[in-house]
C-alpha cells in the first residue's frame, strides 16, 4: 500500500528495501558488497536511516561524512565511479520511493538524491589526482 512518508519507521523501510534492492543490482551491488561486509550491514543501514530522518524530518540525528566515504570508495576503486553509478542509484531510490510512498516528502527525498549524487561525484572527481 503507497502512502506518505510520516516517520522513521517510514524512512526505516525505505532505506531497507532500496539498499536490498542496490545490493541485489548488477551494476551496483558488487560495489556495496564489497566494501560493507555483511556484519556491517545492520549498523550501516541505522546510520542511513539517520541521514534520511535528518534530511526529511529534520530529526538531527544523522552524524558522519558521506563525502569521505564516496572518496573512500571511489579510490579504492582506482578512481571509476562515474556518474552512470549514481544514475543507477537514483533510479533504484526513485522507483523504491514510488512503489513505497507518495507525498511531499516522497517527492522531496527524489530531489534531495539527485542533488546529493551530483555533489557527492563533484566531490569525488575534485579529489582526485590529476593525470
Amino acid at each position: 500500500m503507497v502512502k506518505n512518508i510520516e516517520n522513521r519507521e517510514d524512512i526505516r523501510v525505505l532505506v531497507h528495501t532500496f539498499y536490498r534492492h542496490i545490493r541485489e543490482n548488477e551494476l551496483l551491488g558488487p560495489i556495496f558488497n564489497s566494501h560493507i561486509k555483511e556484519e556491517q550491514w545492520p549498523a550501516h543501514l541505522e546510520k542511513l536511516t539517520d541521514f534520511w530522518v535528518t534530511a526529511l524530518l529534520g530529526d538531527v540525528c544523522f552524524k558522519g561524512n558521506p563525502t569521505i566515504a564516496h572518496r573512500t570508495v571511489d579510490k579504492n576503486l582506482n578512481h571509476s565511479i562515474a556518474p552512470y553509478h549514481f544514475e543507477q542509484w537514483i533510479t533504484l531510490w526513485h522507483s523504491t520511493i514510488d512503489s513505497l510512498y507518495v507525498g511531499e516528502l516522497a517527492n522531496r527525498a527524489k530531489m534531495t538524491s539527485e542533488r546529493m549524487a551530483m555533489g557527492q561525484f563533484n566531490a569525488i572527481c575534485s579529489f582526485r589526482d590529476p593525470e
